[in-house]
Formats: structure tokens, C-alpha cells, sequence
């Protein structure tokens, strides 16, 4: 993209400040600048607007799990299943590894954070020797592993991981991808800039990894290789299982195109998202959708009728996929604090949120599928996510649980 076309599509759009200080940049600084404009989708500043208005949802009810008594009854035959699959490099893992540890008080790549407390025992490591776990499971059978960076983190996480030998993984298994981006913008629909010559952005969500990776030409490798299933899931659950075969088994064996791992909520009103049927398809019910009649309701069993919340894990069949992807999924508007330059080029760090971010939800991608096995895990043993540096779903309380589970730290 030139100069001229750079104005014109930002004219059309209402953009035209992101010039602003263009003759001030290197000539490398402006290449990078249009290259930037001719990729970004202006189009989704126009739903700024939709900001904290409800989006219709249709009817809920519960949609029961496998629970983890049957799991254990049908453990030999899920396993047996799973392990066939995964020989047959049937199966893949995708790591959600486009987050930071800002949260954490780090500025690098999330996954690089040291949870350790004796050596360093780093967030990649610990997924990393979750999956080995797999592969020794499956008699040595490596799966090919992606691991979806983001622009801003990219070149720190494979730079780290290499260094690292990638924590025993062999490299010819792993292939990286960077997730697409999103425009960040105040609350008149006007993108912020980061920088002189950046535009600020932000991930598409969770549920932008299987477009990002059909952007990025993946979809040849998957069928060469013979992949059906793929197992996505975040970077911050320290002790998540990886395409355990158990899981898959259940998966493959119950004749569904998603498989959801799932844990017992601690509280009728914990800030959990739940499995859910929504008009008659699985879906997601978030926590702050919950109704008091629906945290009331129970089952036949007597238990709470929507009591299983999601870890982001999930197993998904990949022609399912596909063929949902010619479908475009619902954007959702978050309302963020968002870094950016002032009228005086100065960067400014908000206290509060300023502006609105842009993002694809795997809810939604659930909700496309027509069938969805909610597979219940041991809470203890299978979910340690770290979101915060210190109290609920945080440093301490991930090392609290790595310590339960006998991993030295």
C-alpha cells in the first residue's frame, strides 16, 4: 500500500489522525506504518457503539456432563481410544499463547513467567511437560504442537523457547502462528495510537485462533499430516492435562464435534462461564448471565443444574471447524484500559478504562457446533490458572496447587 491509498481508505473510515506525524517517521518506521493500514480492519470501530448493550441470547437450559465417576468406570476404553488416536496422529495441541504478563507485573510474553520458587520453573516449561505426560502415554507418539504467538509477543516467545530447547519438545513438531489483530479505539469509534507510527491493537479473542491459523496456510499441514481433532488451550492453567487420551477417547467415542473440559463450581455464583444448551446447540452461559432460577435449578440427581464451568480446553473436530468458518462469528465490544499517545505524542498508561477492544469469543464458535461433550476434571488436579499476581486464580494460589501435585518448585 502507498501514501495515497493509506489516506484514501483512512478518509473512509474516519481515521485520518493515525498520519499525524508521518514525515517525522524513518523510512523503515513508514513502510511499517501503511503495511499496518493496508492489514487492519477498520470496519469493526463501527460497533463501538453496541458498548454495554446487551447482546440477545436465546433460550438456556442445562446440558449434563460426564462426570468424573463414569470417566473413572470407562477410563481403560476412553484411554485405549485416545491412545489409537493419537499414534495415528489424528490429534494436535494448540497453545493460546498470544497474551503478556502485564497482569503479572512482567513485560514479556506471559508463558516466560518463573512460577518458581527453589529453580526456575517457567509457565512454557510446566505445558510443555504436561504434554511430554501425553507422549509417554501414547509409547513416544509426539503430536505436533501449534503455539499461536501475537505480533507482540511473537519474536520473545520463540526466541525464549529456543533457547530453552524447547523444554525437551522436538522442534520439527512445533509450528508457531501469529493470531490476528484487532484495532483498539476510544469510545467514539477513533483507533489510538501507540506510538508515532502504530496503530494501537489487541488480539481477536479466544476464538480467533482457528481463522488466524487458516490466514497463516496451516490448513495443508493439517491435512497432510492427518489431523482430525485439535486440542486448544490457554497459556495460564499450569497444570491443565494435554490431549490426554482419556479425554480424546471420550471424545471420539460419544460421537460429538467438541469435547469441553469441565470443572465443578466451587459456588452457585463463582465467575466461572458454564456449559449450557442455548436454544437446544451447546453454548456457554457467562456468570454474569446466570439467573438466580438457573443457579437454583438442579438436576435429577439433585445437584445444580449448571454447575460445570469451562477451562478453555477444549477438543475440537477440525472439518467441523472448517466448515463453520465460512461463517463469520458475533464481535464482541470489551470495555479496556489502553495505552496511548496524547495530542503531545507523550504515552499515556490509563488508570481506568478509556476505550474499547474487539474480540471473537469461542462461546460462540461452541455454538456453531451442533453437539458438545462436557468432560468433568478433578479441579485440583487439572485447574491452576494464573491470572493475578497474588489472592484468587494467581501466582501463589497456582503454586499452592503445583505443590498438591507433587511438582517441585
Amino acid at each position: 500500500m502507498n501514501l495515497e491509498e493509506a489516506k484514501k481508505k483512512l478518509e473512509t473510515f474516519g481515521q485520518e489522525h493515525v498520519l499525524k506525524y508521518y514525515d517525522e517517521l524513518t523510512d523503515a518506521e513508514k513502510q511499517e506504518l501503511l503495511t499496518q493500514i493496508d492489514e487492519t480492519d477498520f470496519a469493526v470501530l463501527e460497533n463501538c457503539k453496541n458498548l454495554g448493550k446487551s447482546e440477545g441470547r436465546g433460550e438456556f437450559s442445562p446440558l449434563a456432563a460426564m462426570q468424573v465417576s463414569e470417566i473413572e468406570k470407562r477410563r481403560d476404553e476412553f484411554a485405549s481410544a485416545g491412545i489409537k488416536a493419537l499414534k495415528e496422529g489424528k490429534v494436535a495441541a494448540c497453545l493460546l499463547a498470544g497474551g503478556m504478563g502485564t497482569r503479572l507485573g512482567s513485560d514479556n510474553p506471559k508463558g516466560m513467567y518463573d512460577i518458581g520458587l527453589t529453580k526456575p520453573v517457567f509457565i512454557f516449561q510446566r505445558i510443555i511437560e504436561n504434554l511430554l505426560d501425553t507422549v509417554k502415554q501414547a509409547d513416544g507418539s509426539y503430536i505436533r504442537l501449534f503455539i499461536m504467538t501475537s505480533e507482540k509477543n511473537n519474536d520473545a516467545t520463540i526466541n525464549f523457547l529456543k533457547k530453552h530447547n524447547f523444554f525437551g519438545y522436538p522442534e520439527e513438531k512445533i509450528t508457531f502462528f501469529k493470531q490476528d489483530m484487532a484495532p483498539a479505539s476510544d469510545y467514539n469509534g477513533k483507533v489510538y495510537m501507540e506510538g508515532k507510527g502504530r496503530i494501537s491493537t489487541s488480539p481477536n479473542g479466544n476464538a480467533g485462533w482457528y481463522a488466524s491459523m487458516l490466514k497463516a496456510g496451516l490448513r495443508d499441514l493439517i491435512q497432510k499430516e492427518g489431523i482430525e481433532w485439535i486440542d486448544i488451550f490457554a497459556v495460564d492453567n499450569v497444570l491443565q492435562r494435554i490431549a490426554d487420551p482419556c479425554f480424546v477417547g471420550a471424545t471420539l467415542l460419544s460421537g460429538v464435534t467438541c469435547g469441553a473440559k469441565v470443572v465443578r463450581k466451587n459456588a452457585p455464583d463463582e465467575k466461572v462461564g458454564v456449559m449450557c444448551l442455548e436454544d437446544g446447540k451447546p453454548s456457554i452461559v457467562e456468570y454474569y448471565e446466570l439467573s438466580q432460577e438457573m443457579m437454583d435449578a438442579k438436576d435429577e440427581n439433585g445437584d445444580p443444574a449448571y454447575n460445570y464451568g469451562v477451562i478453555l480446553n477444549y477438543l475440537f473436530n477440525e472439518k467441523a471447524l472448517y466448515e463453520i468458518a465460512k461463517n463469520t462469528l458475533p464481535l464482541h465490544v470489551v470495555e479496556k484500559k489502553i495505552p496511548y499517545i496524547d495530542e503531545n505524542a507523550n504515552l499515556v498508561k490509563p488508570e481506568a478504562p478509556n476505550g474499547c477492544k474487539f474480540e471473537q469469543l469461542v462461546l460462540d464458535m461452541i455454538h456453531e457446533l451442533p453437539t458438545c461433550l462436557p468432560y468433568e476434571v478433578v479441579r485440583e488436579k487439572e485447574f491452576a490458572p494464573i491470572k493475578n499476581k497474588e489472592g484468587v486464580d494467581s501466582v501463589e494460589s497456582a503454586r499452592e496447587l503445583c505443590k498438591l501435585n507433587g511438582i517441585e518448585l
